[in-house]
């Protein structure tokens, strides 16, 4: 490990001292070499090695700690400065040589708090005891507050993670999913208007009241990776612009690097805790999510797909118009939806609508989207679902939002799924 201290500290001070104007990205470059990354990693594989042998050892050796630690971080600091170096806006992404590794040493200290609070939690207590399931009840509840702290410190991604965990009813440990759903959808973060105009900068080149005739400093709704504004164009229509929170991009590849690194840790300790695959689905379905542009390729097509293989159901099927004139990969802007909460009963009921015809709605849109279409929206939560009256009519109409998430479904899998539903 002093090994890898010393070739750290050169490395990474090269880089800081030819951080001056017009010279960063040289600097950084030099931590980026191929042969260098390679050995340091070398050098950082042998030393997790021995702090996981230390952990065979005694459960009260407390050198594995350090040791997972100290790893942990010269991984985050040499990954960042790799990472960097690798990036179109260095002198930005420069200060994540400093913040990487301080969200890494937080996943750590997260990751070792809980594995030990299992550890001698469950210590000597015998499986399927009374005693075992009160003790495991209480580890889970303990950890999965740990859990939702760290996601809000952190923010970004982890709000998604952590927004995940709580619609996996039955696939994790009950604490962990009420938990992160009680606090998760109605917490997430805010961007500044300042933020908002740096990123209306260096994606349209314009600050948003040039690029509209009125934006609403204050955001109607922000979720885990972006926040909802009101607009109104030039030509009088009124809109919702979404924008991305700055530098979710630049610290979402880093950010799932770290999270997996915890969930493998966790696993290294209980080889039954195995939660590999969540991380495989993030890191699958987060850059799509990501890109705006995407998202509204969706949006239009799921449309498309209700006019043309569902025509009885299109016409309570609506989704926003995209302004593709004011879009880029991290702003959207569409079209202004109203409606209510599609859980809200009573201002269903205040529509005029029946809470029933509204559940049988939105039972056959999923059906048709998976058994019909092939092509499903993927985060169908409350929030992106939306009840109102469709025009002239008594009937429900259904506005989904939020398209960034879809998957497309094979035949062979849509078959074996309609089969399952015939037992």
């Amino acid at each position: 490990m002093n090994r890898v201290r010393g070739r750290l500290a050169p490395l990474l001070g090269s880089t800081l001292r030819s951080a001056g104007a017009g010279g960063v990205v040289k600097g950084i470059h030099q931590v980026a070499r191929a042969g260098e990354a390679q050995e340091l990693g070398r050098d950082l594989g042998r030393g997790f090695a021995t702090a996981g042998a230390l952990v065979q050892e005694t459960p009260k050796q407390r050198g594995w700690v350090r040791r997972v630690g100290t790893v942990a971080l010269g991984t985050g600091v040499a990954g960042a400065a790799a990472w960097v170096a690798t990036g179109d806006y260095p002198l930005r992404r420069i200060t994540m040589l400093y913040t990487i590794p301080v969200r890494l040493a937080r996943d750590v200290t997260t990751a070792v708090a809980m594995v030990a609070d299992y550890k001698y939690s469950l210590y000597g207590l015998a499986e399927g005891s009374a005693e075992r399931e009160e003790a495991q009840h209480e580890a889970h509840m303990r950890c999965a507050n740990r859990l939702q702290a760290l996601c809000f410190k952190n923010g970004g991604i982890y709000i998604k993670l952590g927004q995940h965990i709580g619609q996996l009813d039955y696939l994790l440990p009950e604490e962990y999913v009420k938990t992160m759903r009680a606090s998760m959808l109605d917490k997430c973060p805010v961007s500044t208007y300042k933020q908002v105009c740096d990123v209306f900068l260096a994606q349209l080149g314009r600050l948003p009241n040039e690029v509209f005739e009125e934006f609403d400093q204050v955001p109607l709704a922000s979720a885990s990776l972006a926040q909802v504004h009101t607009a109104k164009t030039f030509d009088g229509q009124k809109i919702a612009v979404k924008v991305q929170h700055m530098h979710l991009t630049d610290s979402a590849v880093a950010d799932t690097a770290t999270v997996d690194f915890i969930v493998s840790l966790v696993h290294w300790f209980f080889p039954s805790f195995d939660y590999r695959w969540l991380l495989a689905e993030v890191r699958d379905s987060l850059p799509k999510e990501l890109d705006f542009l995407n998202e509204g390729r969706n949006c239009e097509k799921a449309m498309e797909n209700f006019k043309k293989l569902s025509p009885k159901l299109a016409s309570q099927i609506s989704v926003p118009h995209i302004y593709w004139e004011y879009s880029t990969q991290r702003i959207l802007a569409m079209e202004y939806m109203d409606g209510v909460g599609v859980t809200d009963v009573g201002a269903i009921k205040a529509l005029g609508l029946q809470p029933a015809d509204v559940a049988r709605l939105v039972s056959q849109t999923f059906s048709e989207m998976i058994f019909r279409h092939g092509f499903v929206h993927c985060d169908p939560h409350a929030a992106n679902m939306m009840v109102r009256a469709k025009p002239g009519t008594k009937e429900p109409q259904l506005v989904l939002l939020d398209h960034g998430l879809y998957k497309s479904l094979d035949p062979a899998i849509q078959s074996n799924y309609a089969g399952l539903w015939k037992v």
